[in-house]
């Protein structure tokens, strides 16, 4: 099973310097149950979308973009995202990688309210959880043949699974406590206000979100999809 990672997040050399990428984070992630090859795509180092062919599922990565910015890669990704579906390839995306997907399949993203960073509980399957956030875009509408299978208080579309091989989040279940705390502490004053940055550190530090959170629905659908029997 080869799942390539479209990696949409830009990587800041003075504050990142010695930690993994993005994609490197959602492969290690989705690795801790899916057994497959992973590769790693840098849409913002002007590595060009593969041949939707080329693997046999994909993983879209957040981003600091939203889905109303006008970057040069955008339409390129909404056009390769609707051959994505027409192949029929099991696509699974994360934070801006829900928005995106959603605002192209019949639904829509927006921006709705101050920034959400830190540690926030999500209700998924029944049962409350907690997961790691960074952002201030949300699914707004929920495309057609869509359905919500998890939600917050201040985020009522907060997973979508798509009545094709399709499934997203909005949280970030890649994210490690000490590797965002790391970059805020680094960049503090710069990326978020002081005070904001002090409220964020707080919450990664004292995090009770675990390593593998989503990591089984996620490598059940590519399963389910794909084949490979049991993680």
């Amino acid at each position: 099973m080869k799942i390539g990672v479209i990696d949409l997040c830009i990587w800041l050399e003075e504050y990142q310097h010695d930690q993994a990428k993005f994609g490197e984070l959602l492969a290690e992630w989705a690795g801790r149950d899916l057994k497959a090859d992973y590769a790693v795509i840098y849409v913002r180092e002007r590595e060009p979308l593969p041949d939707v062919a080329a693997f046999d599922g994909y993983i879209l990565s957040g981003s600091e973009l939203g889905v109303y910015d006008d970057a040069d890669w955008m339409q390129p990704l909404r056009d390769w995202l609707i051959k994505a579906k027409e192949a029929g390839k099991p696509l699974f995306g994360v934070c801006f990688g829900h928005q995106i997907m959603a605002d192209v399949f019949g639904g829509k993203a927006e921006k709705v309210g101050p920034e959400e960073i830190g540690v926030r509980a999500f209700e998924i399957d029944g049962q409350t959880v907690t997961g790691h956030v960074w952002h201030q875009d949300q699914v707004t509408k929920v495309p057609p043949g869509a359905e919500v299978i998890g939600k917050a208080d201040y985020c009522p579309v907060a997973a979508l699974a798509y009545d094709f091989p399709a499934m997203s989040v909005q949280f970030h279940p890649e994210y490690a406590p000490d590797y965002v705390s790391t970059f805020l502490k680094r960049s503090k004053g710069e990326v978020l206000s002081d005070d904001d940055t002090d409220k964020a550190v707080a919450q990664f530090d004292a995090s009770d979100v675990e390593a593998d959170l989503f990591a089984k629905q996620a490598g059940d659908f590519f399963r389910a999809h794909l084949g490979g029997g049991a993680s």
